[in-house]
């Protein structure tokens, strides 16, 4: 298995190099991992790739260490103590609702019948907790698009119905909070809401956190062409969200993640990733991102995002500053949608570290 992980991430290196070592003379060269010339991404202080965290997209001290205290004593109490310590206005809720549904829906993958035995009892126990109703639902829909055969399939809609039900519950237990409203945007998606029904759930999301940027992530997918849109109906949403969004918010990077949604399986277009459309969804990225507040939970996601686009666009020192703020986590897209996400991540951060020394740059120019 290793060797067919070496010969991938090599196939991907020269995908993506031989196009520049053709465009440009003395540019970067491939070389064996093992030789003296081969860029070394440890240099920069970088973490192993079997040491990169695959749960979160970046640091939240406080979850990891509650998670690991819930998964070792599979006492819920921490976790619920954390939940409710925990604004129900932000971002970080919902993220965390997600850690804990997404940590419950793996344990259960591992150890079949008896894993995530924590959740249950934190649902039979303390049936009125709004934390735990939140985590419950969303497990539900993890495990409705992980667990079930598939979309399309009847269990899929059944456990997505019975995701539903939970939702409505959930928000009984917390008028105001936006997480099962959000959580159910992946049920309307995979249950084929119409468009009048998902636009009656998105303005229940909205009149709770207008500006909430998990939020219109879960939505975006509702109005891609591989799901109930088309790219035009998803470029109208995310560049609206972008055009009302006050200075500091992340919603003006949506359009990168639009242009994600819809990245061609072969470019036609010379250059794509210079294209207009791209740099100008990358610009309006980096913008957000220099923007926002440091402790923006959702800044990382943008970073990792930009640094796919940074990478193929051969940007490679600004490539090297997104990883600086987020290397060691990598539970983001676009490495999410890897079936290894450290893997795919190791090798764009080899491209970066690569493109950045091939065009002058070196440990000791890399801001710290």
């Amino acid at each position: 298995m290793e060797i067919l992980w070496f010969l991938l991430a090599m196939g991907m290196l020269a995908a993506f190099l031989v196009p520049y070592l053709r465009r440009r003379r003395g540019g970067i060269r491939l070389v064996s991992p093992g030789s003296p010339d081969a860029a070394d991404p440890a240099d920069y202080g970088f973490v192993r790739q079997e040491e990169l965290d695959i749960r979160v997209p970046g640091p939240d001290q406080d979850l990891m260490d509650v998670l690991d205290l819930v998964q070792r004593t599979q006492d819920w109490r921490a976790a619920s103590q954390l939940l409710a310590g925990t604004p129900k206005e932000g971002e970080q809720r919902w993220q965390r609702v997600q850690a804990f549904a997404g940590a419950a829906s793996l344990e259960l993958a591992r150890q079949p019948g008896t894993g995530a035995a924590w959740l249950r009892a934190w649902k039979l126990e303390s049936p009125k907790d709004a934390g735990g109703a939140q985590v419950h639902a969303e497990f539900l829909v993890q495990q409705a698009w992980r667990a079930s055969g598939g979309f399309g399939t009847d269990d899929h809609r059944i456990i997505l119905e019975e995701a539903r039900t939970a939702c409505e519950e959930a928000a009984l237990l917390a008028p105001g909070d936006p997480v099962p409203y959000i959580s159910q945007l992946a049920i309307a998606r995979g249950l084929a809401y119409p468009e009048p029904e998902f636009d009656a759930l998105w303005a229940k999301v909205i009149d709770r956190s207008p500006e909430h940027m998990g939020a219109h992530l879960a939505a975006l997918h509702y109005w891609c062409e591989k799901w109930h849109g088309s790219r035009e109906k998803a470029d109208a949403f995310t560049h609206a969200a972008a055009a009302r969004a006050p200075r500091g918010s992340l919603l003006a990077a949506l359009p990168l993640f639009g242009v994600f949604e819809h990245l061609p399986e072969v470019a036609l277009v010379q250059d794509f990733y210079g294209s207009a459309v791209v740099s100008r969804a990358v610009e309006g990225a980096l913008y957000a991102v220099n923007s926002a507040r440091p402790d923006d939970p959702m800044l990382a996601h943008v970073r990792h995002l930009l640094i796919l686009f940074l990478v193929r666009g051969e940007r490679w020192a600004e490539a090297m500053e997104q990883l600086r703020h987020v290397d060691g986590y990598v539970g983001a897209l676009p490495w999410s949608h890897s079936e290894d996400p450290a893997a795919e991540y190791a090798v764009y951060r080899a491209l970066a570290v690569a493109g950045y020394e091939a065009n002058g740059g070196s440990p000791a120019t890399l801001p710290r």
